[in-house]
């Protein structure tokens, strides 16, 4: 089989991943309306319903990123897609909020396969073409995320669980063909040779990044974003709803137009911005985009204007879009081939735990001031553009040498 065959089903996967996580998001909010009628318990749900999926994600991310390392990626990346199947499916047949909180742990358990992605990439590229692929990888993700929301609304104008069916069956699609073309990636030289508890513990697989004094400064300024990039996520689709009064059409619009935004950021602007001005400067440029989009975001409230969320969004996305290619790139090129995928996995993991944690904050913080979370989350992004500035001699002495070999 060809490379650019296999890669074009990394491709879809990545699509299918954030597609199907996208197209939850503007009917998550009616999903949850069904069973309750008051804005603050919808909000706090809606939360808890995308925390849990993230917590699960967490416990399982190691043992997947093990098991990748040890029996290889594509037995791994399977059954990931399988177990999306039968989340969407309990979602779309849920008749109860504990049938919903089932769908998303099933899918959480079995839904760490990004990491396994990004492995997969690793083991088909070269280090110093990584931060470009990874771009790629970001606009396939990018375009999920801009179909997704806008297929949710569409196909909730027919039933509010339409677009649950339509995930999976298309997820199913992509499991049968992974499962008859995918080649495995991982040589038998890059294998593990054994897995041991502490590869298969969500918290012991931070240890090793501990211990590595650039991935650990790394990972800390990347945590803080994605605790404030999920916040705003968990949010957003309840703050549209309640202030401007927007229904999931509307709301599947908004992120239609992040999905754009991922796709010029992610497939463009970072594959024409890399060669001139490398990873480490952009991860600090698309944080303070972030940081001012979370700002202007907030002025909604204030102003009660789709304009001001919409430009507030476009800069936060482009920003993240930025952000996410360039700071994989540093992570990947830091660690060997035999490595990829527990750091990867321990990536991911990292970013289940702002997925945990920032859509509870949110949900939290929203019941005292709507615009609450908006601010904390604008505070967090600067937390986190003045802590990469402060590395910038690093990254650059780190990036120099990477190209060098």
């Amino acid at each position: 089989m060809k490379p650019d065959s296999r890669f074009l089903f990394i491709l879809v996967t990545m699509f299918l991943n954030f597609l199907g996580f996208s197209i939850i998001i503007p009917i998550l909010p009616f999903l949850v309306e069904r069973f309750t009628r008051s804005s603050t318990e919808i909000a706090l749900y809606v939360g808890l319903l995308l925390s849990a999926y993230a917590f699960c994600q967490f416990l399982a991310s190691p043992s997947l990123g093990a098991l990748a390392d040890r029996f290889g990626r594509r037995p791994v990346l399977l059954a990931s897609l399988l177990g999306s199947v039968v989340g969407y499916l309990l979602l779309g047949f849920g008749a109860s909020l504990p049938i919903l909180f089932l769908g998303r742990i099933v899918d959480g358990l079995t839904g760490g396969n990004i990491s396994t992605v990004y492995a997969y990439v690793a083991d088909i590229t070269e280090p110093k073409n990584r931060g470009r692929v990874f771009g790629l990888l970001g606009a396939a993700g990018g375009f999920g995320f801009m179909i997704g929301p806008a297929l949710g609304g569409f196909l909730s104008n027919i039933s509010i669980v339409t677009p649950l069916f339509v995930a999976a069956a298309v997820t199913l699609v992509n499991f049968l063909w992974g499962y008859l073309v995918l080649p495995e990636s991982l040589s038998p030289e890059h294998a593990t040779a054994e897995i041991n508890l502490a590869h298969l513990n969500p918290i012991a697989q931070f240890n090793h990044i501990l211990n590595h004094s650039l991935l650990s400064k790394l990972f800390i300024a990347a945590f803080i974003f994605f605790f404030a990039l999920n916040a705003m996520y968990g949010n957003n689709s309840v703050f549209s709803k309640d202030v401007l009064g927007w229904t999931a059409s509307q709301i599947g619009l908004l992120l239609f137009v992040v999905g754009i935004l991922d796709i010029i950021s992610q497939g463009f602007l970072v594959r024409q911005l890399l060669p001139l001005l490398g990873e480490a400067k952009l991860v600090i440029i698309g944080v303070f985009l972030a940081a001012l989009g979370f700002a202007i975001s907030l002025l909604t409230i204030f102003t009660v204007s789709p304009l001001v969320l919409y430009l507030g969004v476009i800069l936060l996305n482009i920003g993240d879009g930025l952000f996410e290619p360039s700071a994989s790139g540093l992570i990947s090129t830091a660690v060997g081939p035999r490595e990829q995928g527990r750091v990867q996995g321990a990536y991911q993991g990292l970013q289940s735990v702002a997925r945990v944690l920032g859509p509870l904050f949110s949900a939290y913080v929203y019941r005292f001031w709507r615009g609450l979370p908006f601010l904390g989350e604008a505070f967090l992004a600067l937390m986190s553009f003045f802590f990469l500035f402060s590395l910038l001699p690093r990254l650059r002495a780190h990036q120099t040498a990477v190209h060098e070999n």
